[in-house]
């Protein structure tokens, strides 16, 4: 049975705020000139459609997103004064997970001796952050969890095909750490979420070979499923609309205005879709943060590596909206307020 002190605490109202946060990214620099001697295409080219200038690439053989995780976390952990037994979950968002099983969670605690927690991994395309905080923010308020960690890694190099103008300028490589723990003051942290998915989205966007439907043989590699394949214009269409439309209805059942709001951290996939995101909420551009031009599109990494670039601009009380849209399809957004 639970002593008064562990009942009060499990009773008492909680939100789930970020009390740290960390990256890695890998140190070679894949830039748009050095793509345009593997492809058929430009810097102009790439910066007028994506707004992409460079782009971080995992290079080393042996090496895949558990490797970039376990950097971030060990980071965190140093940055927070936290020993890795004080921890007791761990979720990794990823869409490219080292292997299908053991879990990347998984290995990432082993590398980081994080023995006492328990975790998984969540995919949920460029959606990744989203879902995975919105599960985690649910763990810390209900009282069982003090200390968790939300990796978000991306190799996306892994499944890009170098060969395809199209998607090649588009991804790069890195993670983020985040430790997560509760707060008694109902003003901060985590307030709301609002998360959609349409199985639509996997005519569009999707990896076609690796899983159970079409299992690696000699033709799917010669065919180059394992690769990303992406319907630029479908995604586009459906990315422009729905991000924008789930953060204005965010903002509308909060009865917030541009005004109230510090700041949009946008998926980072294309900046004409950042833009039209922006223009909806009425938010000046001052507002809206980007740095897609130095880390291309992560997936689901891209906010959580935005909140790391930024941190030093929030201030304690800023209302933050999060919105992404991905692979699924999958789009949402977050109303959070920065706690520190």
């Amino acid at each position: 049975m639970p002593d008064d002190a562990e009942l009060k605490y499990y009773t008492m109202t909680k939100k789930a705020i970020i009390t740290g946060i960390e990256a890695y990214l890998p140190e070679y620099i894949l830039t748009n000139d050095e793509l345009a001697t593997m492809v058929d295409t430009s810097d102009e080219w790439i910066m007028s459609r994506v707004g992409i200038k460079e782009r971080r690439i995992l290079k080393e053989d042996g090496l895949g997103t558990s490797h970039m995780g376990e950097q971030a976390v060990k980071k965190l952990l140093a940055a927070t004064g936290t020993a890795p037994e004080e921890i007791d979950m761990l979720i990794c968002a990823t869409v490219s997970p080292d292997m299908l099983f053991p879990a990347t969670a998984n290995i990432i605690c082993d590398k980081c001796g994080i023995l006492n927690a328990w975790g998984y991994d969540i995919n949920a395309g460029c959606c990744g952050f989203l879902f995975s905080f919105h599960t985690v923010a649910n763990f810390i308020e209900s009282g069982k969890y003090k200390k968790a960690i939300l990796v978000c890694g991306e190799r996306m190099s892994g499944m890009t095909n170098y060969e395809d103008r199209t998607t090649c300028p588009l991804f790069g490589d890195g993670a983020v750490a985040m430790m997560i723990e509760p707060s008694e003051d109902p003003s901060l942290g985590f307030q709301d979420a609002i998360m959609h998915v349409d199985g639509v989205g996997r005519h569009y966007l999707y990896q076609t070979a690796g899983g159970s439907l079409y299992p690696p043989t000699h033709e799917t590699v010669e065919k180059k499923l394992h690769y990303i394949h992406q319907e630029g214009q479908q995604v586009f269409k459906y990315a422009v609309s729905r991000m924008a439309d789930v953060s204005v209805e965010m903002m509308q059942r909060h009865n917030l205005t541009a005004d109230d709001i510090a700041y949009l951290i946008p998926h980072q996939a294309n900046l004409r879709i950042i833009d039209a995101t922006g223009r909806r909420m009425g938010l000046s551009a001052d507002k809206i943060l980007i740095d897609i031009e130095k880390f291309g599109n992560t997936a689901g990494t891209s906010i959580p590596l935005a909140l790391w670039d930024f941190k030093n601009k929030f201030k304690k009380g800023d209302t933050l909206i999060f919105s992404a849209f991905g692979a699924g399809f999958t789009w949402g957004s977050m109303l959070y307020r920065w706690a520190y």
